[in-house]
């Protein structure tokens, strides 16, 4: 049989082993044809004790077809519903099957993949890292349409399956036996389906064991139904909630729990026709179309290694030497550690060191008690790192990081002394946000070992890691760089060198752009609140705050004085430039670590420094807030293509992925680049023209945008 393996043993048990064409089982025409001749054959079996589903993959199933998806045109929706409708037919008959049937999940269970383990009677899963469950559809703009939602919801209740659902959550096999994903557990792989088998032997003349719950007559929804006193408030308050969590921005939170509600109130199959509704209503919307191609099409793409250099044999860092033990340097020995890598934390000081040890300990208490760890690997962890005030503890190093303030000479005099200590064949890298890698690799005596490693805080949390080639970066130094990335569970994407290369030089666009906004006279907090509005994440003037908005000044001043920066380039937001340059000059505002900036911070928490209004609010002044949305999106996205087009940036997959886990470009947006495919091309230039002529040469769209336009392609 195509795709499936069908064997039935002498208890009358039948195994299904899920085989299909390529790496991974996939929710594909393969797998609707191999699933239909199996249920006909199930059917027709007439001395059946049960059925066991698994997989000969490392992968249980990896869910649908996303290629299908992305390509769906507009008007394909009814075209959808009734291939939908079709595929969840036979999984309806594949629950029905009067015999208990189980789901030996041996690897992965994603989004279809859980879905099918939902239509069993049991789940046991092989109790090991590489297997997952859950049904992260909502972070590409979907939602589960295979019966995952009402069959959740059905099973656990609106109030436990509705997080789950809405935030997309991946659980381990613990965590997934603990939430009622999965009933049981099994240590060795050779004893899954044995177990399987064995849970169906035991149950066989059980007959509820072969129905399931939402099929049990006088059977209620585990919270109650959507006329339970205890839920009518939830359900009527949940809408909002998720709108002020979501903005209004994602379409696919919102349909989730429209259909997790429904299946409080419908019986079981009609249930499952609203959510095939709104499964469907979902595929072309620009939302999944651009989280579609970027979070998935294009993550896999740079994370699968398409910037990294080909016939270079893979590379293991044993070793890694950090210098400056401050913010970043603590963040990168502490991801470091964890991937099993030796540290050296070098700083001034041995105490400054052991304080830059000491944040890794307090992470990993953390970790402890959240259940994620213990004091053992706690102990084996911080026993990797090494603080230390002597340069001669980095000999030996595969990889040496240097990560302090932004200053060229002091770079460069730790380059000139710690450089010869690296092991044979090791590489140099500079966390540097903004500083030119060329430059900086001239006080190196191999320039080809030397390359930028530029971290996002705080480094624990932020996924990404931007790395920088130098004009005379090697392939094999590029090839080891992305290597460590990897290594400590880090997303790389590659760019050429520029100042600021990508992430910095586009993210401070917008925080220009909204200091001259606030220069103009717009309230700063109608431009916090339209940017949050526009699905960043945070602010832009609390950003600048939390950045420093005196390290930005410093950082200016000193490229300018090296020379890095044109002393007589026109500066795109001059009174934007003007107004932070006083606020820490004149007005001692340098942000929040100095005790405020545009904001005051005190025990009840922030708020806008008063005297900012009083200095600069024009209430008369008349803008709409498209135009101030507009003017915060539409400079970041002009900036990324402007990196593509100077070719700063290799690709378009690194530039969106970058703005997306780098710099909080809205989720919605796919990226700054894959924005524009869905905005529209002709419509993008269109805009940008109309804002050039408002707000001048900022604005002005970048050649690449009218090339693609008369070649008829997209930004891919």
């Amino acid at each position: 049989m195509s795709g499936f393996k069908y064997e039935k043993d002498s208890d009358g048990i039948v195994t299904v082993t899920m085989d299909m064409t390529g790496p991974v089982n996939a929710m594909n025409d393969e797998y609707h044809q191999a699933m239909s001749s199996t249920i006909e054959n199930l059917e027709a079996e007439t001395d059946l004790s049960g059925v066991v589903i698994t997989s000969a993959k490392k992968t249980f199933f990896a869910g649908g077809d996303l290629n299908d998806l992305a390509t769906a045109p507009q008007g394909c929706e009814e075209a959808f519903f009734h291939g939908v409708e079709a595929a969840k037919s036979v999984m309806r008959r594949f629950e029905k099957l009067p015999v208990p049937v189980v789901a030996a999940i041996n690897g992965a269970a994603i989004g279809g993949g859980f879905e099918i383990c939902l239509a069993c009677n049991y789940r046991i899963a092989w109790n090991d890292k590489s297997v997952t469950v859950g049904m992260p559809e909502v972070n590409l703009g979907l939602m589960p349409g295979a019966g995952g939602v009402v069959r959740l919801t059905n099973m656990l209740g609106i109030e436990r399956a509705l997080p789950f659902l809405i935030e997309g959550k991946i659980l381990k096999v613990v965590n997934a036996l603990e939430a009622g994903f999965i009933d049981e557990t099994v240590e060795s792989l050779d004893n899954l389906v044995p177990c399987a088998k064995a849970w169906v032997l035991e149950h066989k003349s059980d007959e509820l064991s072969a129905i399931q719950p939402w099929d049990q007559k006088g059977r209620k929804i585990p919270g109650g139904n959507a006329y339970s006193l205890e839920l009518v408030p939830i359900i009527f308050t949940a809408p909002g909630l998720l709108r002020k969590k979501t903005r209004g921005l994602l379409p696919a939170p919102e349909r989730i729990l429209e259909t997790a509600v429904e299946a409080l109130r419908l019986d079981f199959d009609t249930a499952l026709l609203v959510e095939s509704r709104n499964f469907v209503s979902l595929i072309t919307t620009p939302q999944a179309k651009n989280m579609m191609s970027s979070l998935f099409f294009q993550l896999n793409q740079v994370n699968g290694g398409a910037s990294r250099p080909k016939d270079i044999a893979p590379s293991t860092i044993k070793r890694v030497g950090i210098i400056g033990a401050g913010m970043m340097g603590q963040g990168i020995a502490y991801v470091s550690a964890i991937s099993g890598i030796e540290v050296i934390l070098k700083d001034v000081t041995k105490e400054a060191a052991e304080k830059g040890k000491a944040y890794s300990e307090k992470l990993l208490d953390k970790r402890i008690s959240r259940g994620r760890s213990d004091e053992t690997k706690k102990i084996e962890i911080l026993q990797r790192i090494k603080p230390t005030e002597d340069n001669e503890d980095l000999r030996g190093c595969d990889l040496i990081i240097e990560a302090v303030f932004e200053n060229v000479d002091l770079k460069n005099d730790i380059t000139n002394s710690c450089e010869g200590l690296l092991a044979e064949g090791g590489i140099w890298g500079s966390n540097t946000s903004t500083l030119p890698i060329t430059g900086l690799a001239k006080a190196s005596k191999r320039p080809e070992n030397f390359i930028g490693l530029h971290f996002f805080s705080p480094v624990d949390r932020m996924a990404l890691v931007e790395i920088i080639c130098g004009e005379k970066t090697s392939d094999e130094t590029l090839a080891k760089a992305f290597d460590y990335t990897r290594q400590i569970r880090k997303t790389p994407i590659v760019v050429n060198d520029s100042l600021g290369f990508f992430t910095s030089r586009t993210f401070s666009t917008q925080l220009g752009e909204a200091s001259q906004m606030v220069s103009e006279g717009i309230h700063p907090v109608r431009i916090e609140s339209l940017s949050k509005a526009l699905g960043m994440p945070v602010g832009p003037l609390l950003v600048h705050d939390q950045v420093s908005l005196k390290l930005g000044v410093d950082v200016a001043e000193t490229q300018r004085e090296s020379g890095l920066l044109d002393k007589t380039a026109i500066d795109p937001t001059p009174e934007g430039t003007k107004l932070v340059t006083d606020l820490v000059k004149i007005h001692d505002r340098g942000g929040r670590q100095y005790g405020g900036g545009y904001y005051d911070y005190d025990e009840n928490g922030k708020h806008i420094w008063p005297k900012l209004v009083e200095l600069y609010y024009k209430p008369e002044l008349n803008i709409s807030d498209r135009e101030i949305k507009d003017r915060l999106l539409f400079r970041s996205v002009i900036e990324s293509l402007k990196c593509l087009e100077e070719g700063v940036l290799r690709s378009v997959a690194d530039g969106n992925i970058g703005s997306l886990m780098g710099i909080g470009a809205p989720k919605w947006t796919g990226g700054y680049i894959q924005f524009v495919n869905t905005y529209g091309l002709e419509r993008f230039v269109d805009r940008c023209h109309e804002l050039e002529e408002n707000y001048g040469s900022r604005f002005i769209v970048p050649n690449i945008v009218k090339a693609k336009i008369a070649s008829g392609d997209l930004f891919n």
